[in-house]
């Protein structure tokens, strides 16, 4: 096989669902059928005149890429955005192992393996790579910044010109970015706010102090404001460096990433949901529930959504916190939170995923894949994009639950797809990372 390709069989095709094989989420069953077309070249394009040849970089031919055929699948159908030009799925292959959820800024497609490395979208070949490990990683403004533990630096998204770089005292665990501000989540229970454009320090704290620090539940900025969690309080810290703004009591329980609509704040803590005032750190209102809530509040217009760790799902009436309904579906381990989209709220729980109606709280169907959810699904234009511990990913279209395309690769994904413009991107561990087409998976539509 060529350099950077897999023996020939090897290579994951996307499949379309037919009759008596694949699990159906509403019975009856679908059979993997080969999309037919000619083999096209694939890949992450011609290299960069700087990078050495080496099997990260190197373009592989491959079969996976087919012209769309017609499928018999249910109305309503979604329709493919307008596309300027013709697109082509890719798959670009790492020297080392993918992880987390790749981040999309600006034409380009950010993947954490041990470095960062910047994918054009519209090719897939690699602009540039960091020069340092990135455990931490946020992206804003043009800006790409990441954390090698004890050194925090900064490279604009267009070329990777790094534009600052500052050592901290302590392993950098958690990092977001907004409004020009870098939030810093340290390891002991440290808290900094820096400048983004020069890494100076503008404030920080030593009183963030959790026993299991990771980065779901670090300091972190929200709609102008950082938040932590410390000493048994949730609090509000000006991001410009001007101190604390408020602190609430959310006793011993590590409170969710809080999240804002309308000058409302909303954050799960144990069995608990509030609601507070972001200006001032009021409560408006609470929820208790039976058992301890694993997930941060997701929300519409009207509603606010949690789930607890035995599966039920709450929607919560987002401004008195009155109970409107409860899903049951089954106990679940991870912490990501209920996704809403299009008048549905979509749940995992290990191999299954539940849909429900917003408005009433009917189930409106349920998939079953062959393993364990992992991350959050994708929705985006009425489709749901599903990684599962089964080594695939799976598509389906939102209204009915129904198996759209299906791609599977040599190994478990990592963290979460991500949907945006027609395409859908998610990385493996198989240590390649996948661009595809939303509505076709693999492959080619038809001019």
């Amino acid at each position: 096989p060529h350099p950077g390709q897999a023996p020939d069989g090897e290579i994951p095709t996307a499949k379309i669902p037919s009759k008596n094989k694949h699990r159906a989420p509403t019975g009856g069953g679908s059979v993997e059928v080969q999309l037919s077309g000619a083999s096209v070249r694939i890949g992450p394009g011609p290299r960069a005149e700087h990078e050495q040849p080496g099997p990260s970089t190197a373009p592989a031919e491959t079969d996976w890429v087919r012209r769309a055929v017609p499928t018999p699948i249910p109305a309503p159908i979604p329709q493919p955005p307008v596309r300027a030009a013709r697109w082509r799925p890719w798959r670009f292959r790492m020297s080392n192992d993918v992880w987390g959820t790749p981040v999309v800024a600006d034409g380009t497609l950010f993947v954490s393996s041990f470095e960062v490395h910047a994918l054009d979208i519209a090719s897939g070949e690699r602009r540039y790579k960091t020069r340092d490990v990135a455990w931490a990683l946020a992206v804003d403004a043009g800006r790409v910044h990441a954390a090698d533990g004890p050194h925090l630096f900064t490279v604009d998204v267009a070329d990777g010109t790094e534009r600052w770089r500052t050592s901290l005292d302590g392993w950098v665990y958690s990092l977001s970015a907004a409004d020009g501000v870098l939030c810093c989540g340290v390891r002991g229970g440290g808290v900094q706010l820096r400048s983004a454009a020069t890494g100076a320090e503008l404030w920080r704290a030593d009183d963030a102090q959790q026993d299991y620090e990771n980065p779901q539940s670090g300091p972190v900025l929200v709609a102008g404001a950082a938040y932590y969690y410390g000493a048994g309080r949730l609090r509000c810290i000006d991001p410009r460096g001007a101190g604390l703004r408020w602190s609430f009591p959310v006793g011993e329980d590590v409170p969710s990433h809080p999240v804002e609509r309308g000058g409302a704040l909303y954050v799960t803590a144990g069995t608990r949901v509030y609601a507070l005032d972001a200006a001032s750190g009021a409560e408006r209102w609470r929820f208790e529930a039976p058992v301890v809530l694993f997930t941060p509040p997701a929300l519409d217009a009207d509603a606010v959504y949690v789930a607890d760790y035995l599966g039920t799902v709450y929607a919560l009436d987002a401004a008195t916190g009155l109970d409107r309904w409860r899903g049951v579906t089954g106990s679940r381990q991870g912490a990501e939170p209920v996704v809403v989209s299009d008048g549905m709220a979509l749940v995992g729980s290990g191999e299954v995923l539940y849909a429900f109606e917003t408005a009433t709280g009917r189930e409106r169907w349920r998939y079953t894949a062959r393993g364990e959810i992992v991350g959050s699904p994708a929705v985006a234009d009425g489709l749901v994009h599903l990684g599962s511990r089964d080594h695939s990913l799976h598509t389906l279209d939102l209204a009915s639950g129904q198996l759209r395309w299906e791609l599977g690769t040599k190994g478990e994904l990592t963290g979460s797809p991500v949907a945006v413009g027609g395409r859908v991107f998610v990385g493996s561990k198989d240590r390649c990372v996948y661009a595809l087409d939303a509505f076709y998976g693999t492959a080619v539509p038809a001019r």
